[in-house]
């Protein structure tokens, strides 16, 4: 009877799962908490804008080429990706062009492209005259992230001029090497850009005029917001159960014992390594203190197996070098996130440097009511109230004591858990729906199709 049951669930597990398509994933997003802001600083306030059942109808039949750096399990190409079926939902026509693409057959790009295929999503080479054509012809063009720039010049040389008009540039980056000539040079030319968070906007609008001598087109700040099968896997108890067991039980992880959990590609700029650091010098707290706690382990999810970087060789020599092996688990880079959410009780989002341009998987976990420790950085602290629904700590090696202290203040204290992911869910529910997205992004859509159309009259 026992075993029957155990099959049970992980049919079940295995359901739920296939269920969870695209947006549930390491960041498949899309919302936006959407408020506009001129060059000079100037916002509108977002509340204001009414409310339609459908506001990105107005799309319908529009001819949109979305253009991404490359086709990966990273949060840009995923943001386009979910932007793609939402416009296909709205019965606009939809071309998808990615610029870089591995030389080798890669499984994840096949495995990307053919769920957008199956959605209806045109995909095409990024080179050659009908990537061309399709630029001139088309009402609007998104090019993805700050490394998609590259693809006007060498594809569109001397037909640039004539739909830098039409395009929305959508930025997710913060660090410093993006600022070059060679990639942003047409930024101050097109009809707006958009940004994920004002921590991000604030900072390309002072380093694009300091470092390169230019100004930012008409901003969008846009925050990211979970989709709507996130939100009722999220939402539903037993699922989350299920999905809980499966996943502990994969790991060696008792339901009673604590799990931290972190979700990201696995690099220094997204601090696993003073996360770890942080994980262990908790540990040495509680043995210190003789602190009774549940047993605690980690997850850091966003790994590669197939090739093993120098970073990831230090955390697994680190984690042996410190013999916690039966404590810190690494999972392989996933497109289903949720389930690993599921079986966390907290996450931790520790990017470093500037922090994440806004982070989709802190919104994630907030909606399954997981308290967040975050890095004080980005737009991590557009997201979590410090103290409300997570703890914040400084970004770099000064942090690792403070998050330690963090993990030890969350795996004494039960009912502040439960407090800051209850707190967390309303958040989620007030500010980062994918309703909120649409509505906010449909504002922006509408303002650069008028530009366009105003441009093409002159």
């Amino acid at each position: 009877m026992a075993k029957a049951s155990t099959m049970q669930k992980k049919r079940w597990a295995l359901m739920v799962l296939l269920f969870l398509s695209v947006s549930t994933v390491c960041v498949i997003l899309v919302r936006s908490s959407f408020e506009s802001c001129s060059v000079g600083g100037q916002f509108v306030d977002s509340s204001a804008l009414r409310f339609q059942s459908n506001p990105l109808a107005f799309m319908k039949s529009k001819l949109v080429l979305l253009v991404s750096h490359e086709l990966s399990l990273s949060g840009g190409p995923l943001l386009l990706m979910e932007l793609a079926f939402l416009l296909r939902g709205v019965g606009a026509e939809v071309v998808w062009i990615t610029n870089q693409k591995p030389l080798e057959e890669d499984e994840v790009v096949y495995s990307l492209e053919h769920k957008m295929l199956d959605r209806g999503v045109q995909v095409i080479s990024a080179k050659g005259q009908k990537a061309v054509d399709i630029a001139l012809k088309a009402d609007l063009i998104v090019l993805n992230t700050a490394v998609a720039g590259k693809w006007l010049d060498a594809v569109l040389k001397e037909n640039v001029f004539k739909v830098l008009p039409k395009i929305l540039w959508w930025i997710h980056e913060m660090r410093g090497h993006y600022f070059n000539p060679d990639l942003v040079k047409h930024l101050p030319f097109v009809a707006g850009a958009m940004i994920d968070s004002h921590a991000t906007a604030e900072y390309w609008q002072n380093r694009t005029q300091a470092r390169l001598g230019i100004k930012m087109p008409k901003t969008y700040v846009v925050h990211l917001g979970n989709s709507k099968d996130l939100m009722e896997v999220a939402e539903d108890s037993v699922a989350k159960r299920v999905l809980r067991e499966h996943v502990r039980e994969s790991l060696g992880v008792r339901n009673e014992d604590l799990l931290f959990g972190i979700i990201n590609s696995v690099s220094r700029g997204k601090g696993q390594d003073l996360f770890l650091r942080a994980f262990h010098e908790s540990l040495e707290i509680i043995k210190e203190k003789k602190l009774q706690v549940p047993t605690m382990h980690a997850v850091v999810v966003g790994s590669d197996m197939s090739r093993q970087t120098k970073f990831e060789t230090e955390l697994r020599n680190f984690v042996q070098e410190k013999k916690l092996e039966n404590f810190v688990h690494f999972v392989n880079k996933t497109l289903t996130v949720a389930p690993y959410i599921a079986a966390i009780d907290v996450l931790v989002q520790n990017s470093q440097a500037r922090g994440e341009c806004f982070g989709r998987i802190t919104i994630e976990a907030m909606a399954f009511k997981l308290p967040v420790l975050g890095t004080a950085a980005g737009g991590t602290m557009e997201i979590v109230v410090n103290g409300t629904t997570g703890l914040l700590h400084s970004a770099g090696k000064e942090g690792v004591i403070p998050l330690a202290k963090n993990i030890v203040k969350l795996a004494m204290q039960v009912e502040l858990r439960l407090t800051m992911g209850n707190n967390g869910y309303e958040r989620v529910k007030e500010m980062f729906l994918e309703h909120h997205m649409s509505h906010r992004i449909a504002s922006v859509l509408k303002e650069v199709l008028q530009h366009a159309k105003a441009r093409a009259l002159r």
